[in-house]
């Protein structure tokens, strides 16, 4: 087995991961198969099983009760607002609810588990098929298959420190019995790429009806993806390797491309892929062994014999139907029918629920959309995508965005003021009319513009001519040169307006 594992953490590897755009020139005989289980933490008060409240950020094992221990004598019971949150999520991503379904113990021995094993799902999952679409980043429609959904609770987690001296692991419990949801995909993936574009576009749906809050930073949402290669797409599929520890979409992509890369280098090499868990090591992206095979036989699932299998009335589930939010594509098929936006910049606004949120609330306050969307997308998300600043925080909220916007529709600022409003607003976070007051924005005043553009006439006596000659794109030096001179503090519209006049009076 040394030998087989023998590329695992090779140099190479790390050198084409760091730019995974290369690989071996091998790599283009095999097709990658990959699959995706994501793990969905649900926002939910108390944990799955238990009254102990779910929160992030707790004192260590302030949070685990007796059942979360599974001390002896107590009884685990159902919490039934995680069963709705299950439910709505299982309809968002189109899959069947089943009519009965029940929990079963997975055994396993690690110390984050402090019952010896985790109440899952096995054979009756509460959901099954389904699907997710989405486009990449050159458009192209992919669709992945939903396998499976279930239940479950998380373990605890282990915080690991040399401490100066010989390695110590801490335990702490907070985390066990927080409610998941665990996501499984067919293995319809293909490349990396596509399996950023599913995960991203999974956690905007499960963000957009609010089941979970999706920070993959505070483990809410965490990804293993399972990988395998083989000769083309009409040859059985190869030996699978899960990759554990994937806490971000980077880590998704470059974890991915870097197992591929490590198996068509084994098999090229004549060796033989073992079917393992992995750890993706993000420090030294590389993946590192953890065991080999495992099987749900090794689990020794059995039915939990404190929960019961249930049914799951059909009346819950229209229930759930009926007071479910707006999805995403529903959402950007409506900004194109009722706001006349096109299909691109509805696919960009409505790509996150708080971005969404907050053209929403411009959009309303103005009552410009078009005028909104342009703003949102071109100037908002530039600013806070380039300098990684969550919105919500973002200083220029949606009241000031769409003030700047109002008094732009006015004529009270000029398009290059309202951007130079717009910098002051978020960078000292103060109110768009504190700018202008501040920086002196006013446009200036129409009465003086004839007399302006009766010197730019003058100065350029060559360039008029050629207009009056036929030449209309001088037109846009003329223009120029009068927001020159107004230090760009004229209104474009009304500078065009009377320059047309001027040329209209000389023919």
């Amino acid at each position: 087995m040394a030998n087989v594992l023998a590329p695992w953490g090779a140099a190479r590897f790390r050198e084409c991961v760091a730019e995974t755009t290369i690989a071996p020139t091998s790599l283009t005989a095999y097709e990658p198969v990959i699959g995706l289980e994501v793990h969905c933490q649900l926002k939910t008060r108390s944990k799955i099983f238990s009254p102990d409240p779910n929160q992030f950020g707790a004192p260590a094992n302030s949070l685990a009760g007796p059942v979360t221990l599974g001390l002896p004598g107590v009884l685990p019971v159902l919490n039934q607002a995680v069963l709705r949150l299950a439910i709505m999520a299982g309809r968002a991503l189109e899959c069947k609810i089943a009519s009965i379904t029940k929990f079963d113990r997975k055994h396993y021995f690690y110390p984050d588990l402090p019952k010896g094993y985790q109440i899952s799902q096995y054979d009756m999952p509460y959901a099954t098929g389904g699907r997710v679409s989405f486009e990449l980043a050159d458009g192209s429609p992919r669709t992945v298959r939903i396998h499976r959904i279930h239940m479950e609770e998380d373990a605890g987690k282990l915080l690991h420190s040399a401490g100066g001296g010989d390695p110590v692991s801490y335990v702490d419990l907070n985390r066990a019995g927080v409610p998941l949801l665990e996501i499984v995909s067919e293995p319809d993936l293909r490349s990396s790429e596509e399996a950023y574009y599913y995960l991203q576009t999974l956690r905007n749906i499960l963000r957009y009806i609010d089941v979970t809050d999706g920070n993959m930073e505070e483990g809410s949402l965490r990804c293993d993806a399972n990988v395998s290669i083989r000769r083309g797409p009409d040859a059985p599929f190869g030996t699978r390797v899960e990759i554990k520890n994937l806490n971000s979409f980077r880590a998704v992509r470059a974890a991915i491309d870097y197992e591929i890369m490590r198996q068509a280098d084994v098999l090229e090499s004549g060796g033989k892929v073992i079917q393992s868990t992995v750890l993706w090591d993000a420090d030294r992206r590389e993946t590192r062994l953890m065991r080999t095979k495992e099987d749900a036989e090794d689990y020794r699932y059995f039915p939990d014999p404190d929960l019961t299998s249930f049914t799951i009335e059909s009346d819950l589930i229209r229930e759930i139907e009926q007071t479910m939010p707006e999805l995403p594509d529903a959402k950007r098929d409506r900004y194109v029918a009722e706001f006349g936006l096109p299909l691109y910049d509805a696919s960009v606004l409505t790509r996150e629920k708080e971005v969404a949120t907050y053209f929403e609330e411009v959009n309303r306050l103005c009552g410009d959309p078009k005028k909104s969307s342009n703003w949102v997308k071109d100037e908002v998300l530039g600013v806070i995508n380039k300098q990684d600043i969550a919105l919500p925080d973002f200083a220029c909220t949606a009241k000031r965005l769409a003030r700047i916007i109002q008094l732009l529709s006015d004529g009270k600022l000029t398009g290059r003021m309202a951007k130079q409003v717009f910098e002051h607003v978020y960078q000292e976070d103060i109110e768009p009319e504190a700018a202008i007051e501040k920086y002196n924005y006013k446009p200036v005043d129409s009465s003086a513009l004839p007399a302006i553009i009766d010197q730019v006439f003058t100065e350029n006596p060559d360039n008029v001519q050629k207009i009056l000659d036929g030449n209309d794109r001088v037109k846009g030096f003329l223009v120029g040169q009068v927001m020159q001179k107004t230090r760009g503090q004229a209104p474009p519209q009304e500078v065009n307006r009377l320059i047309d006049e001027k040329l209209e009076s000389l023919k």
